[in-house]
């Protein structure tokens, strides 16, 4: 089994990539951008990288819990954006952390605080680092004297279990699969599974408004928030457990998506469900992408909730083994822990046939899963591991999101696709953009657009930059946001600043001074630099 992360790439650095898969997309991208020989790029060893020197000597007391080698600090440079992974893959750090800092108890975070205020020291909060929106990358302003990153790994456990309230206690390190673990022997679940499950942890979900897996009802983390405790460098906060409230505006929904920037969350109190039972996927085609995206209207203002709802356009579906390349896919799904769901299932098909869709009537009475389903899932658990792939082959694949109103979607959708696709053709002179919905509304669609171009040696940093400039402006200029799912951080923070009105900027800045008046938490995320 593969367990060595990758210092410049998603995931492990081991990982058994089938074959046929990489085959598969380098075909496929050689005849569409007739592409006659592929670049070879290799990343360095970890040793060999020439990584600035620490910038500052750490106290006893903190170079017990702090280091400073090769693939600690390299590999807490960078989140896991196309932009992290080429600079990663090409060798170039010039602004690592000068320390990586591995606490093991709240007592070290503050002691951590301190020492950074004092010393005029920016912390960086550090989870699972699959950031891809520059929320982890130090900064680069002089007026700190250096950097350390705070690594989150020990705090890993979940504390307790209140089976009356169904939730738990569990601390903000934990990654995705051993939080699962911990609970299944009660029953119960988070049932939380962002595409970044496996490398990310629980108060990375929290910092960042994490959006998960299921199209509706329960897409995001702040939804099974109970509570939150965190650490700033004023003090501690802790809120109080509560199902609800009306008594003004709530603590932890202020934490909640704060991404470092105010403290670190330390733990939280989260609430669970029960292990779903019954579960039902099916595969329903589409002559169009709109028919589709009426369908999933539907579905989302039915009350039907379902767990999967996610639209898929036919370039996207038929490169990921749905289709046959001229429809538009609506993966349907269910799960419930009472009773069965083929009810349910009836009631969407009605909707999906209303617009147009059409399926394999057999599944409906299927007890085995669906090899459709099947194969979307797998493609999207190999995604990043694909995308970095290609990126050493020299193309340019990366992807962005967002969410909008039903009413302003029809031109939304146009208007964005036609700037990224003119911005593509400008700066690359091929390549496509494709679009699928990852989660659904009542009042709206999150729409999900993936960007494959053809690349120029070693400018394709500069290819992509462009290309995600056009888009972001183009979501924001047509009503949409700049993140639905992937947070601020660094790069969104100039559209999150047209998004916001101004008055709310100054009421955050405020928020942050109150907690952290030397502003050395994660500066430049979400709020510009002083």
């Amino acid at each position: 089994m593969p367990n060595q992360r990758s210092y410049w790439g998603w995931g492990y650095e081991d990982f058994p990539l089938p074959e046929k898969s990489l085959e598969h997309y380098k075909k496929m991208f050689s005849t569409l951008f007739q592409i006659k020989e592929f670049e070879e790029i290799t990343p360095l060893p970890v040793e060999e990288l020439k990584l600035r020197l620490p910038r500052f000597s750490l106290p006893p007391t903190l170079e017990k819990i702090c280091s400073h080698s090769n693939f600690d600090r390299a590999s807490h440079t960078y989140g896991k954006a196309f932009r992290d992974i080429w600079r990663g893959l090409h060798g170039i750090f010039p602004n690592p952390p000068d320390y990586v800092a591995f606490p093991k108890t709240e007592a070290d975070i503050a002691e951590l605080m301190r020492y950074a205020t004092d010393n005029n020291i920016s912390l960086i909060p550090y989870g699972g680092g699959s950031s891809v929106c520059g929320g982890t990358e130090p900064t680069e302003n002089p007026r700190y004297v250096g950097v350390i990153s705070v690594d989150m790994k020990h705090f890993d456990q979940v504390l307790e279990i209140d089976e009356a309230s169904r939730s738990a206690h569990i601390q903000g390190g934990i990654f995705g699969p051993a939080l699962e673990a911990a609970l299944k022997p009660y029953g119960l679940t988070l049932r939380h599974y962002p595409q970044s499950f496996e490398f990310s942890t629980l108060g990375g979900w929290i910092a960042t408004r994490s959006g998960g897996h299921f199209a509706t009802l329960y897409t995001h983390i702040d939804e099974f928030v109970q509570g939150v405790t965190m650490i700033t460098p004023k003090g501690k906060i802790e809120t109080r457990r509560l199902p609800g409230s009306g008594a003004g505006p709530s603590e932890e929904r202020l934490l909640t998506g704060s991404e470092g920037i105010l403290g670190i969350v330390t733990s939280a109190w989260m609430r669970l469900q029960t292990i779903p039972k019954y579960k039902k996927t099916i595969t329903v085609a589409f002559p169009t992408f709109e028919a589709g995206a009426a369908a999933a209207r539907a579905l989302a203002q039915s009350g039907l909730h379902p767990s999967n709802a996610r639209l898929i356009d036919a370039m996207e579906a038929f490169a990921n083994g749905l289709g046959n390349g001229s429809t538009a896919m609506l993966i349907v799904g269910f799960e419930s822990h009472q009773r069965e769901v083929s009810y349910m299932m009836k009631e969407a098909l009605t909707l999906c046939k209303e617009q147009g869709g059409s399926w394999d009537e057999k599944r409906l009475t299927a007890t085995d899963r669906s090899k459709k389903g099947d194969a979307w899932k797998n493609s999207f658990l190999l995604a990043p591991y694909i995308r970095d792939e290609c990126m050493k082959l020299g193309l340019i694949m990366e992807t962005f999101e967002t969410a909008v109103t039903w009413n302003q979607f029809p031109d939304f959708y146009k208007n964005v696709k036609k700037a990224t696709q003119e911005a593509i053709h400008k700066h690359c002179g091929v390549g496509t953009v494709t679009c699928r919905f990852t989660h659904v509304y009542p009042d709206g669609p999150a729409p999900y657009f993936t960007v494959i171009a053809k690349g120029k040696k070693g400018k394709q940093l500069e290819q992509w930059d462009a290309i995600k400039k056009a888009a972001s402006q183009a979501i924001i200029d047509n009503g949409g946001t700049i993140t639905h799912h992937h947070a601020v951080g660094k790069d969104h923070r100039p559209y999150y600043t047209q998004q916001h009105t101004p008055l709310f900027g100054e009421m955050l800045a405020a928020a942050k001074e109150a907690v952290d008046p030397n502003w050395v938490m994660n500066p430049g995320v979400l709020l510009k630099e002083k």
